[in-house]
């Protein structure tokens, strides 16, 4: 594939691993090891000019002080008796779904001691600063935080621990704000985008309503293999935020699940579920709640087990109330870079970043027919079945999870997302084209199209190959985009790119007395005198003959553009065309009109930027997703390109590739470049 060898930063870091769980990107570039140090040689504690310790961080406008936690009390740690899931206590901030996160994350030391370092400290080497790793947006980052925290009265304002000297969770929740871009930015959410930001994993949703048979084992095979878990009750209405059941549930609140086990009663298995308000209070009431009497139909060596009467916000149910009383589970499945367990390797991850960009590939849904192909395609071809077959059919399970990327750092103001996927033949290596998909309906896709961070959902499928097409519901609409396929068994996943390749015309030689009277005695009356012709003149010459055709819209040739034909096609370097020159440039200008009109199918006068691909490829030029974004952000307005950007689009093309040409002369797809060689580009 042609390319020219690029030194870009970002391919520099992804080779050599970084944002991986063993190598994190320093999150803004702040380097907490160096930052630390310069604050120990200055003896001047640390403030975050990233997230200052002011109204801008906190993003709403309230009353507080900021203080560090030596400001608090006489003896801060940052940990007391190890991190537990009973250190979280929601405070003024609307963030129960990420506390009911946190909560769950201290049931897996592992996981939790990469998020937050459990080895700083207040006491040795202390300088008022502080780092946490997450996992944004397919890497990890190392976030740096200060310790001025917002305060009233002397008291924690946010997220604080029932140890009134212990803030390892105040200073996390810090650290998560700071990523979002305020602590307002984390009001209201769903547990399992924190799930993910804690482990890079991945989410599946069942509603209780509609959940399978076997939901209670998923639930507990989870648990034992260290998923995180969380669920909720819907409100009925905007007034029941919150609001407070008979038997002491909260609505649209969220809950960490922090156990799944059955006990013996009277030599019958019932299932029970353990789940934690994050507010430390405001347990059920029913049955099996703290000391109520079905408990004492269990063995006592058997409650001990349990901690079932601890006033802690943590309860116990029937999984059968569970189900009647709850609306939601969310799963957070670990992938391989989560965690070392032989368990949790067994899965494999696929990820793809990509991007929706107006007028090269935000097609939209399925319902936009003439721009729906545009859109990125990722092939997964299934290989090996399940081991345990639905049903006795051979299949194959995987999941799709699609996230946008910083919609709640744009205050939720992203895209209703969205994908499907298509059967295809294995010989089948191209993009689908419009014809494809408008014939072909999808075999699979995610349940709604929902402005949401991330969907996602799990597919069982016969083996074969398949494309997945991710897109916004409307086109048109811009956003960048993580794209994750997980699988238990071996599959091949890949973005479906076009080779790079062209054909630029190889007109034979010729001479001046090749070329019909007609048109050496026009070439004679524009040249002049000189008997060539200048990029000033062509200019003239090329608006003159645009204007005449009342079917196209133009702006006019620039002298920038004309300069870039004469470029192309002036073989003895004078800077002007000469007649047979002259005469090459109208057989291609003649041979792009033909292209441009016939793409141009409502006669607007103007071809779709969404059509620009298959008009390049009846000029011969293949085009790789990067490049044929790029060409539609240079040369297209509005989803329009009209005649002067497409003659421009082509002319840098050829100049483009023909250089290239030079560059490989091996035809190897890679032109290696001096730094003075890339002037040639230029």
């Amino acid at each position: 594939m042609p390319q020219v060898v690029s030194t870009l930063a970002k391919d520099r870091a992804q080779a050599a691993g970084l944002g991986t769980k063993s190598n994190a990107a320093k999150y803004l570039s702040q380097d907490f090891e160096a930052l630390k140090k310069k604050c120990q040689k200055s003896q001047q504690l640390f403030r975050d000019p990233a997230f200052p310790a002011d109204p801008s961080s906190l993003g709403i406008n309230q009353d507080v002080e900021w203080k560090r936690p030596k400001d608090l009390c006489p003896d801060p740690k940052f940990i007391v008796g190890g991190a537990t899931r009973t250190d979280i206590c929601q405070g003024d901030l609307g963030d129960c779904w990420l506390m009911a996160a946190i909560a769950s994350l201290t049931l897996n030391q592992e996981i939790l001691e990469r998020v937050i370092y459990p080895e700083q400290s207040f006491a040795e080497d202390y300088a008022g600063i502080f780092h946490f790793q997450l996992w944004q947006y397919g890497q990890w980052v190392d976030v740096v935080v200060d310790d001025l925290l917002p305060t009233r009265n002397g008291q924690l304002l946010f997220v604080h621990s029932a140890d009134s000297n212990e803030f390892w969770s105040a200073l996390l929740e810090k650290a998560y704000a700071k990523v979002n871009g305020s602590y307002k930015a984390l009001d209201g959410g769903l547990a399992s985008e924190a799930f993910e930001d804690f482990t890079g994993g991945i989410i599946e949703e069942y509603e209780l309503d509609k959940a399978p048979s076997n939901l209670f084992n998923i639930m507990k095979q989870a648990l034992s293999r260290g998923s995180l878990l969380c669920s909720s009750i819907n409100q009925g209405s905007d007034h029941e935020m919150e609001a407070v059941t008979r038997e002491k549930l909260v609505k649209r609140h969220a809950y960490s699940i922090t156990g799944a086990q059955e006990v013996n009663v009277g030599g019958t298995r019932v299932p029970l579920v353990r789940l934690r308000n994050p507010w430390g209070n405001k347990e059920w009431n029913g049955a099996w709640s703290d000391n109520s009497k079905e408990w004492d139909s269990v063995l006592p060596q058997e409650k001990n087990k349990l901690n079932y009467s601890a006033e802690d916000g943590e309860f116990w149910m029937a999984y059968s109330d569970y189900k009647k009383q709850y609306s939601r589970v969310e799963i957070c499945n670990l992938t391989p870079d989560s965690s070392g367990s032989d368990r949790v390797g067994k899965w494999t991850l696929q990820q793809f970043e990509g991007s929706w960009r107006m007028g090269s590939t935000a097609g939209g849904c399925a319902n936009n027919r003439e721009t729906f192909w545009i859109n990125p395609q990722y092939r997964i071809t299934l290989l090996e079945e399940d081991d345990d077959p639905v049903d006795n059919e051979v299949a194959c399970s995987f999941l799709v999870a699609l996230m946008q990327k910083d919609s709640r750092r744009r205050c939720n103001q992203g895209q209703a997302i969205g994908f499907a996927i298509y059967k295809v033949c294995s010989s089948q290596s191209q993009r689908l084209t419009k014809d494809f998909l408008q014939r072909n309906n999808a075999c699979e896709r995610s349940k709604t199209f929902i402005n949401s961070r991330e969907v996602s959902a799990r597919f069982c499928l016969p083996p074969g190959d398949y494309v997945i097409i991710p897109s916004t519901f409307n086109h048109g609409k811009e956003a960048d985009f993580i794209l994750r396929v997980f699988t238990e068994k071996q599959t091949k996943t890949e973005e479906v790119d076009n080779q790079v390749s062209f054909t630029l015309d190889n007109q034979r030689e010729i001479t001046q007395q090749d070329i019909e009277p007609s048109f050496r005695d026009l070439f004679a009356k524009l040249a002049g005198q000189n008997k060539e012709i200048s990029a000033d003149v062509l200019r003239t010459i090329l608006n003159s003959v645009a204007s005449q055709f009342t079917d196209l819209k133009t702006d006019g040739f620039s002298l920038e553009v004309c300069k870039s034909i004469v470029d192309l096609l002036d073989k003895d370097a004078s800077g002007r065309l000469g007649l047979v020159e002259f005469h090459v440039l109208w057989t291609k200008i003649s041979k792009w009109l033909a292209i441009f009109k016939d793409f141009d199918q409502d006669k607007s006068g103007t071809i779709s930027s969404y059509e620009i691909r298959p008009a390049l490829e009846v000029a011969g030029f293949q085009l790789s997703n990067k490049l044929h974004q790029a060409l539609v952000a240079r040369f297209a307005e509005q989803e329009e390109i009209d005649f002067d950007n497409f003659v421009s689009c082509m002319v840098k093309l050829e100049a483009m590739l023909s250089a290239f040409k030079l560059f490989d002369p091996d035809k190897t797809g890679v032109a290696k470049l001096s730094v003075s060689e890339v002037n040639f580009f230029c």
